[in-house]
């Protein structure tokens, strides 16, 4: 004999599927105090929340430094609203309150003194970008963002 299906068998049915698919977790959130754990003779360290969250995503609060272009790909993110970009020519020089963002398209840039929220994939080590020659230590990539 079969028995036709209730509203109530197929909601139970369809929350139990639910709770088995995975969960998909907010990106972590990264602050630029959480960046380093030392600065040495040898140069920054990064600490051990950085080192457990490259490749993954991450989500990090700041503002936009004045861009090399009104509308570019790629920005870099600063812990304090900057009237200058920051660029570096070596890892040396490298500041330990700046992230460099690389968006996943082209943006025109928001003013320098709005706080934002970038979101992407962390990366980290020496990294020379071959269009600009602009030298970074920590990335986002496929990055987007928001005002905070």
């Amino acid at each position: 004999m079969t028995y036709p299906l209730s509203r109530r068998a197929c909601l139970a049915g369809g929350l139990s599927l639910s709770l088995l698919r995975p969960a998909h977790a907010a990106p972590a959130t990264l602050s630029f105090d959480e960046l380093y754990a030392s600065f040495s003779a040898l140069g920054l360290v990064y600490s051990d929340k950085v080192k457990a969250l490259t490749g993954q995503p991450i989500r990090m609060q700041g503002f936009m430094a004045p861009p090399l272009k009104a509308e570019a790909q790629f920005f870099v993110l600063t812990e304090i609203p900057m009237a200058l970009c920051p660029f570096c020519s070596t890892d040396a020089d490298w500041p330990d309150n700046i992230l460099v963002v690389y968006l996943d398209r082209k943006r025109t840039f928001t003013p320098p003194n709005q706080r934002i929220e970038a979101r992407g994939v962390l990366e980290r080590g020496s990294w020379t970008d071959p269009e600009t020659g602009f030298v970074s230590q920590l990335r986002l990539r496929g990055a987007r963002y928001d005002r905070a």
